[in-house]
């Protein structure tokens, strides 16, 4: 494992405790300085916030509200803190071979998926994202996480703001929203599809 400092001329360092972090490769730093760069401008990333301050932001929320943080733990790099019926639950998100996926539980026998992107991870376990039961095609498979002896189904419904985005940021995650828009990008000016492509998800 080796550190950030052992990636001189990297432009944009990692923030606050990232820079603490341990990386497998220059492949994983890249993916996670890409991660972080994304996770700033969704407005819902609460950089190095605790577990303690996660709960308390979200204890006047309904559930299925959520936030992205950096993980206490030096082993890994963000959590989701989500509140449930049952109160605030913090999930870490794990980093392996250039992918991410939600920590997973002994008790659980569903797979967990993998991405190139924190924030395409967010959006697969919100409603809409065409996550369906294998067995039954077009009906909603829910991923549960076990808490205290409880099976809870994770519920992203809605990111917790950190910062008010600006209307080309709205602008730019409601054309994501519409694939049918997808076709059409490359009638775009070309600043336009670079904005487009800098952060490519509709959460």
């Amino acid at each position: 494992m080796v550190t950030h400092s052992k990636f001189p001329g990297m432009s944009r360092p990692l923030d606050c405790t990232l820079r603490l972090k341990t990386f497998a490769s220059r492949s994983e730093y890249q993916l996670v300085l890409g991660a972080v760069r994304k996770l700033q401008d969704s407005g819902f990333y609460w950089g190095t916030a605790t577990g303690g301050q996660a709960n308390l932001l979200l204890s006047s929320q309904p559930a299925g509200t959520f936030l992205i943080r950096d993980s206490s733990d030096r082993r890994h790099f963000f959590t989701l803190s989500v509140k449930t019926d049952l109160g605030t639950k913090n999930l870490r998100i794990q980093c392996e071979q250039c992918s991410f996926f939600l920590q997973t539980d002994p008790r659980s026998t569903q797979p967990v998926p993998r991405f190139d992107c924190v924030l395409k991870l967010v959006h697969h376990y919100m409603p809409g994202s065409g996550l369906e039961a294998p067995a039954s095609p077009g009906a909603k498979r829910a991923y549960f996480i076990y808490s205290g002896g409880e099976k809870i189904p994770l519920l992203l419904m809605k990111p917790l703001p950190s910062s008010v985005s600006t209307l080309q940021h709205l602008c730019r995650k409601t054309v994501n929203g519409h694939l049918e828009a997808c076709d059409k990008r490359a009638q775009l000016p070309a600043p336009i599809r670079e904005f487009l492509e800098e952060y490519d998800a509709p959460v």
